[in-house]
């Protein structure tokens, strides 16, 4: 039996900003069947396993061809971490998983052959882990004393000519099935593939974000 590569999507009921956002419609299609029709694409990907704590977002991944692991309450809360979730679908199936890709339900946009570009990396280069990140150009800085401090440039800089400073957009992460048995997703050594595309910049979790989401849908 060969060891698997696994797709997990983590979804939690309860949204408290935007009740019901795992399952509501964007563009035609509940915000978490992206994920699950992305994920499905790739004929390296084994299986795509769903974990809720939810019966209506168990309802929509199952018509969606997921299988859904049971998120116990006590793993579901607010501050829970996502490794949770992870660990607990790894040792609620009983097969041999080799490399787990995490994709959050909140991401739904992600470039068409992203993941299979990030797959062969992680392969060929054998490695432990990887995540997305993108550039950031915005100019940050600290408030002290009703005092705003640049943090990351000087006054009159120009933003393209900023120290490069990247952000983990979320849009995907390839793990060893063993990291996340230790309790972690990405490894201090974990490779960051940059990702400048324009979905890197949507997360869903208001209305407003949708809407972004709508929008690029239909234009890009």
């Amino acid at each position: 039996m060969k060891n698997k590569t696994i797709a997990i999507i983590p979804a939690r009921g309860g949204s408290k900003r935007l009740p019901g956002k795992n399952i509501k419609a964007l563009d035609g299609i509940p915000l978490i069947a992206h994920s699950i029709l992305y994920a499905q694409q790739f004929k390296f990907i084994d299986d795509v396993y769903v974990s809720t704590d939810d019966q209506d977002i168990k309802t929509v991944a199952l018509q969606y061809g997921a299988k859904v692991v049971d998120r116990p309450s006590e793993i579901s809360g607010d501050f829970e971490p996502t490794v949770s979730a992870l660990k607990h679908v790894l040792l609620s199936i009983d097969e041999p998983v080799e490399n787990v890709v995490l994709l959050q339900a909140t991401n739904p946009l992600r470039p068409t052959n992203l993941l299979q570009d990030a797959f062969t990396i992680f392969q060929e280069q054998q490695l432990d882990s990887l995540f997305t990140v993108s550039r950031s150009y915005l100019k940050l800085g600290k408030i002290t004393n009703h005092k705003f401090i640049p943090y990351n440039y000087k006054v009159g800089q120009r933003s393209q000519d900023l120290e490069p400073l990247y952000y983990e957009n979320g849009l995907l992460y390839i793990t060893k099935a063993s990291v996340i048995l230790n309790n972690e997703i990405i490894t201090n050594e974990a490779f960051p593939l940059e990702v400048n595309h324009p979905f890197a910049t949507i997360d869903i979790d208001t209305l407003e974000d949708f809407f972004m989401a709508e929008f690029m849908i239909k234009k890009l």
